[in-house]
């Protein structure tokens, strides 16, 4: 994939369209005839789509290359972070927001906020130093 082909944010919207249309297809043929509950259905594409945020900044950013000299036993270990705080974050989120008759789409942005934020949040925790000159230190 040849990154100067398009703009960060073009390669952002083309992965988040194909990860929200992977977990409706997951939702609809897997976790719907399974009996997951349509207000919690939400929680799968904010996990399918957590990765992209995440990694579209890491690959298309130049000072954050180095990131992909790690070994692919960690590659593997960050993935899997943040697709299970993804998931988490949203699920208690909307765990605890369901019963209160908010509107679908603020339980949505809650959930997704809170899952990108705890996912982010466990990246940013296992590779500090991709972010340590944006910090300040």
């Amino acid at each position: 994939m040849d990154k100067e082909r398009l703009p960060r944010w073009g390669w952002l919207l083309i992965g988040l369209f194909a990860m929200a249309i992977t977990a409706n297809l997951l939702n609809f043929f897997v976790f719907e005839p399974a009996g997951l509950p349509s207000d919690y259905q939400v929680i799968t594409v904010i996990t399918s789509m957590a990765p992209v945020l995440i990694y579209i900044g890491v690959w298309y950013d130049e000072d954050r290359q180095q990131y992909w000299d790690h070994s692919r036993e960690h590659i593997v270990g960050d993935v899997l972070f943040v697709v299970v705080g993804a998931a988490i974050g949203s699920a208690i989120a909307l765990v605890a927001i369901v019963d209160f008759d908010f509107p679908q789409i603020l339980q949505d942005v809650v959930g997704m906020a809170a899952g990108f934020m705890l996912s982010w949040g466990l990246f940013w925790w296992r590779n500090p130093d991709l972010y340590r000159g944006e910090s300040g230190r």
